[in-house]
C-alpha cells in the first residue's frame, strides 16, 4: 500500500509538471515584431528566431515582415505555416487588386483587406497576428499602422504598434523611447533600440533583427545584431 500510494503520488506530480508546460499555439515559433510612424515615415522592425516547440531554435534568419508595395509592408508573428500563407494570400490579393484599379492599395485600404480575410475564418482562424505599416501616397504621405489579433479586429494608431510573445517587455521598452514626428534616421535608431531591448529578456525572440524604415522616396533596410543566446 505504501509503494502504490509514493507511485500515484509520483504520477500525480507528473501530470502537474506536464500541466504547467501548456503553451499557447502563438508562441510555438516565436515572434517579436514594432511599428512606428515618424514624420512622413513609417518603421517596422521583426526579430529572426525561428524556433520549435519553445525549446529549439532552428534558424536565426526567418522572414516575419513581407513587402506588399514599396510603401506598404506587413508583419506576421504566430505559427509560421500561417504566416507563410498569409503572407502569400496578401501578396496575392494586393495583385489582382492592382491589375483591376490599376493603381497600388492605400494601407488604410490593405488593412481592411486583411481584417476581412482573417475574419471569415473566424471559427477555424490563421493562427497569425499581423501588423501592417504604410504610407499613404494620396493623403500627403501619411503614415498608417495597425496591429490585428488573430480574427482580424484592428487597432490603429499613430504612434507604435507591438506585437509577439513579449508584448510587455516591448510596450514597456517603446513608451520610454517612442517620441512623435522623428526623422527617418532618428526613428529608425528609436525603432532599433527597442526591439534589441525589448527581446533581451525573452527567449521565444532575438537572435539579431531586421527594421525597413519607409519613407516617401526610399526604404532603409538594415539587419541588427543581437545576443545569440
Amino acid at each position: 500500500a505504501l509503494v502504490g500510494s509514493r507511485g500515484s503520488a509520483r504520477r500525480w506530480r507528473r501530470a502537474r509538471v506536464r500541466e504547467g508546460f501548456k503553451m499557447s499555439i502563438m508562441s510555438y515559433n516565436g515572434a517579436a515584431i514594432i511599428a512606428m510612424c515618424g514624420k512622413e515615415c513609417v518603421a517596422i522592425a521583426s526579430d529572426l528566431r525561428f524556433g520549435i516547440n519553445q525549446q529549439q531554435t532552428t534558424a536565426v534568419d526567418m522572414k516575419k515582415i513581407y513587402k506588399i508595395h514599396d510603401h506598404l509592408y506587413v508583419g506576421l508573428s504566430g505559427l509560421a505555416t500561417d504566416q507563410a500563407t498569409l503572407a502569400q494570400r496578401f501578396k496575392f490579393r494586393h495583385n489582382m487588386y492592382e491589375l483591376r484599379e490599376a493603381r497600388k492599395m492605400r494601407p488604410e485600404t490593405f488593412a481592411s483587406l486583411v481584417s476581412a480575410m482573417l475574419y471569415e475564418k473566424r471559427f477555424g482562424p490563421y493562427y497569425a497576428e499581423p501588423v501592417v505599416a504604410g504610407l499613404d501616397a494620396t493623403n500627403g504621405y501619411k503614415p498608417f499602422i495597425t496591429g490585428m489579433d488573430l480574427i482580424g479586429a484592428a487597432a490603429p494608431t499613430d504612434n507604435f504598434v507591438v506585437c509577439g510573445n513579449n508584448e510587455e517587455s516591448l510596450f514597456g521598452v517603446c513608451e520610454s523611447m517612442y517620441k512623435p514626428d522623428l526623422e527617418p534616421e532618428e526613428l529608425f535608431e528609436v525603432i532599433a533600440q527597442c526591439i534589441l531591448a525589448g527581446v533581451n529578456r525573452d527567449c521565444l525572440s532575438g537572435w539579431g533583427g531586421v527594421v525597413h524604415v519607409i519613407s516617401k522616396d526610399k526604404v532603409i533596410t538594415r539587419t541588427l545584431k543581437g545576443r545569440m543566446d
